[in-house]
């Protein structure tokens, strides 16, 4: 399909509303969007992004949505306890008086929208392979092309001050590079072996287990999720287009994302939903619990069965369950879970899941519902902060943006995160892998750790050839 875009159009609003920002003396977000055909969001960002880009990808292929943005025209970070609501600050404040073209009647996320994420911890990501991603941080995007259904909608961003002719340029630029882009195949047939080792060696995963269940049995806590790392070193760099595309072709129900830093990139498919904010309905998904797969139908499906009879997957499932309901239920005017989990088939493992919907009586933003919900029990434990403290003192590793908040949010403050787990950083020639399961009373620690495998094994076809 051809590229339907009139580029003098959409830069001559943007001309004119930096013209009407130079009067108001104060910084101000000047945005213009139009609708447009032919382009897939995902693979435009991948062929057109800079060397000195922050970059953002999200795609779920089954549900026909797609984001991407490219460049940064505002963004915001902040570390620490109050970095949730520092960014819903932030945001808010910027779009809140802009210069805007082209929003009506626009679906979520097109026209002005903040991309990035969380580290999992407050003050997560401190070690080296970590430096380019913040505790917190959210950018928006010079450029955002968004997929909903069989509309996509194109929109510059730029804040207003010195420089508007600098600005207009770079703005053209990065309209005149967008073209019929494609994702590449994955090389099956790479050159050179890739080195894979563990970071710790499995048994201080098992020990680490071991320590936990004993501290669960003394009523220390009642679940803790504990991870480990994988490190690979390809023979070349990894081609992220190449694995974006494998990803989302072989998860298509999962939040197919990438956040890229000029250093590295964070990229995953999760099937874990944290939340999604629309209007005054919040929903999300509890997902603990999980089970392998096989290739044959019947052994399948009586590995789903024996997960949803399991004593030990159904508890930890209900504690996630029960504080998602606890958190919600205060700003909500009703909060609703399903009727108990059902099994959630994804390519290589399968989980327990039960959405629970909210209808808010306190308006919140995505970025602070995400606050409010994030660690969920799912990838944190419970009681909340005592699992935390447990995770320092046995994981022994900088979790980073692993299973830390990823998502968007738009100028109505409406968005979605997901949880950033079956997920890898890369940098170059490296990547580290990541995966983690809730231990709980009747844990045994030699199960746990091949229980990790499935959930390594998202990622560890794409990157190690």
């Amino acid at each position: 399909m051809p590229v339907s875009l009139d580029t003098e159009t959409l830069l001559s609003r943007m001309q004119d509303g930096l013209e009407q920002a130079a009067s108001h003396g104060r910084r101000t977000l000047v945005s213009a969007t139009v609708e447009v055909e032919g382009l897939d969001p995902c693979a435009e960002a991948f062929a057109t992004r800079l060397a000195s880009d922050r970059w953002f990808c999200w795609e779920q292929p089954d549900r026909g949505f797609a984001l991407a943005g490219l460049g940064s025209a505002h963004e915001v970070v902040s570390r620490g306890e109050r970095r949730f609501s520092d960014l819903a600050d932030g945001c808010l404040s910027l779009v809140r008086d802009r210069i805007a073209t082209g929003e009506e009647r626009l679906p979520a996320a097109a026209g002005p929208v903040w991309t990035g994420g969380f580290a999992f911890a407050d003050d997560g990501g401190a070690s080296a392979d970590w430096s380019s991603f913040a505790p917190a941080s959210m950018a928006l995007p010079e450029l955002t092309l968004c997929r909903s259904g069989n509309r996509t909608y194109l929109t510059l961003n730029a804040v207003a001050d010195a420089g508007q002719p600098g600005r207009l340029s770079a703005l053209r630029a990065r309209v005149s590079a967008l073209g019929v882009a494609s994702l590449p195949m994955l090389d099956p047939a790479r050159a050179g072996r890739t080195e894979i080792e563990s970071v710790r060696p499995p048994d201080h995963f098992e020990g680490a287990v071991a320590t936990a269940v004993e501290r669960i049995r003394a009523g220390q806590v009642e679940k803790v999720v504990l991870a480990r790392e994988l490190r690979l070193r390809a023979p070349a760099s990894h081609d992220l287009a190449a694995v974006f595309g494998a990803m989302r072709e072989l998860f298509p129900a999962c939040y197919c994302f990438c956040c890229g830093t000029p250093e590295a990139a964070f990229v995953g498919a999760s099937p874990e939903t944290l939340v999604r904010r629309s209007g005054a309905s919040a929903s999300t998904v509890a997902l603990a619990g999980s089970a392998r797969r096989s290739s044959d139908p019947a052994v399948d499906d009586h590995i789903g069965e024996r997960l949803m009879q399991s004593a030990k997957d159904r508890s930890e499932h209900e504690i996630v369950v029960r504080r998602i309901v606890s958190r919600l239920r205060p700003l909500s005017v009703w909060v609703e879970p399903g009727e108990g989990p059902g099994v959630v088939k994804i390519a290589n493992i399968q989980h327990l899941a039960t959405p629970v919907h909210a209808q808010l009586s306190d308006p919140r933003s995505a970025v602070e519902l995400a606050g409010l919900l994030h660690p969920t029990p799912a990838i944190g434990g419970e009681p909340w902060p005592d699992a935390g403290a447990l995770i320092d003192e046995l994981e022994g590793m900088d979790r980073g943006w692993y299973a830390g908040p990823i998502g968007w949010m738009d100028a109505a403050e409406d968005g979605e995160f997901c949880v950033g787990i079956r997920s890898a950083l890369i940098r170059d020639r490296e990547a580290h892998l990541y995966a983690g399961n809730g231990i709980v009373a009747d844990s045994d620690p030699e199960a746990e750790l091949a229980e990790t495998e499935p959930k390594r094994g998202a990622m560890l076809p794409l990157l190690s050839g």
